[in-house]
Parts: structure tokens; sequence; C-alpha cells
């Protein structure tokens, strides 16, 4: 049995007196520990089959399990990480990551210990103190995954969250990610629309399809844990791959000066 499985799952909206199915019939299994890559277009319903894994959307059948048990809503063992950051601009970035903590029952300095492990791990130990306001995009997005990681989740789900930061940022948050999710074999579903961003941290790209929202095809990315060269002929490889699948002609190949 795969840690995560999704059988048969459909959903449908009601948009302007018109039916429209988001899922339809989708299947998946998970491994424990696997980075999956959710890729697609506006409308392919890659947001709502995260929503319905991570508990926040109902189906309208099939079903879906999570380490045996079934997913009926949100548990605080998975968290989930949005475009939005979400953080309390009152409170430090160090308190900031704590408060999960806290609301486990962790006593006041063991939390604290904890949350000052997760912001040396993403960069940010010298901002313990600093407000959101005082960082920038991709330091209070930072924030945000440091506070997730910190309750040691045992899956983590993430839609688009990278979708508002620079290019620049966005590059090293992918790197910081994937070598973060791989060193605590966390169970990772990300939603995304960029096909170089899946193909830089997934395991697997399960590419969607619109109207209605299905499974189009599954690629296997045969690259290897640790930091992903980019510019590779084997990175170029399962980009060019996703491509074809899209119908798209690849761009040109892009040196990375960084």
């Amino acid at each position: 049995m795969a840690f995560i499985e999704i059988n048969d799952v459909s959903k449908q909206y009601i948009q302007n007196d018109r039916a429209f199915k988001a899922l339809d019939h989708v299947s998946l299994e998970i491994e424990k520990g696997e980075f999956i890559c959710l890729l697609g277009p506006s409308g392919c319903g890659k947001t709502t089959l995260l929503n319905a894994i991570a508990g926040f959307e109902k189906t309208d059948s099939g079903s879906i399990t999570i380490d045996g048990s079934a997913v009926t809503k949100p548990s605080p063992k998975y968290v989930t990480i949005f475009q939005h950051y979400g953080l309390l601009p009152w409170q430090s970035v160090e308190r900031n990551v704590m408060l999960g903590l806290l609301a486990q029952g962790k006593p006041k300095e063991e939390a604290r210990v904890i949350a000052d492990r997760y912001l040396d791990l993403v960069g940010l130990a010298k901002f313990i103190d600093a407000k959101p306001a005082q960082l920038s995009g991709g330091q209070q997005q930072r924030v945000s995954i440091a506070r997730a990681l910190a309750v040691s989740p045992e899956v983590l789900f993430m839609d688009e969250p990278f979708a508002a930061l620079d290019a620049i940022n966005r590059l090293k948050m992918q790197d910081d990610i994937h070598r973060i999710a791989e060193g605590q074999n966390i169970t990772t579903v990300f939603v995304t629309h960029d096909i170089e961003e899946a193909v830089t941290l997934a395991d697997r790209i399960v590419i969607m399809a619109p109207d209605p929202g299905r499974i189009k095809s599954i690629i296997r990315v045969p690259l290897g844990r640790g930091d992903r060269d980019r510019t590779s002929d084997d990175f170029l490889v399962v980009r060019d791959k996703v491509f074809e699948i899209f119908e798209m002609k690849p761009p040109e190949k892009i040196e990375y000066f960084i």
C-alpha cells in the first residue's frame, strides 16, 4: 500500500448554471518521502486535487487515504503552504515560527530552540527578532516554510508558494525547499504551472489536463537527489519531454550566472 492513495476521485462544481468537472476519475499513488509536482494549466484541477488530499475539499466520489487512514478533514500532521505567507505582523519572526509548536503543547523554551533551528535551516538565523514587514517577500516565505517544518509534518502541501517572488528568489527557494524536503524525508505535494520548477523539484511530475481535470501523464525525474543543475543535458532532456507532452516548443538553452 502506498503512503498516499487517491482512488477514482471526481469533483464537480456548478458555475453559471453549468456543470464543471474539476476532477474526473483521478487515481494516483504517492510513496512516503516522495516529492510530487502537480503540473498543468489553469483549470486542470491541480489545486482542487491538492486541497482534496489535504482535507480542505470534499470529493463527490472516490477515496483518499494517507498512511491507511481516510482523509475527511485537515490534520495537524499535514501542513499546507499557500502563496500568502500568513505571518502575524505584530509578532517577531521567531515567535511566528513558535506558534505551531506552542499549539502542540511544547514548553516555551523548547519551542524557541526548535524554531531557531529551523530558522537557521532556511538561512534566517540573523532575523529572529525582526518583524515580517522588515523582511523581503522571499524571506517571509522562508519564515512560513520554517514554521511549517518546525512542527515535523508527515506531509507538506504547497500551492504555487513561489509565484509572487522575483526570479532570483524563486530559484533560491526552489533549491532550499528541495534540499529541506529531501533532508527531512517529508512527503511533499507541490502545485505549479512552471515546467522548469517541476523538473527542479520533483521525483515524479504528474501532468494534468483540463476539461475535465484529469491526469494526462506521469513522468519520473531520474536526476537523483541533491541540487539539480538546470543547465545539464539530463535536466534539459526531462524538461523537453514535458514540453512535448504539452505540445510546446522548448525554449533555447538558458545560461544561469548565479
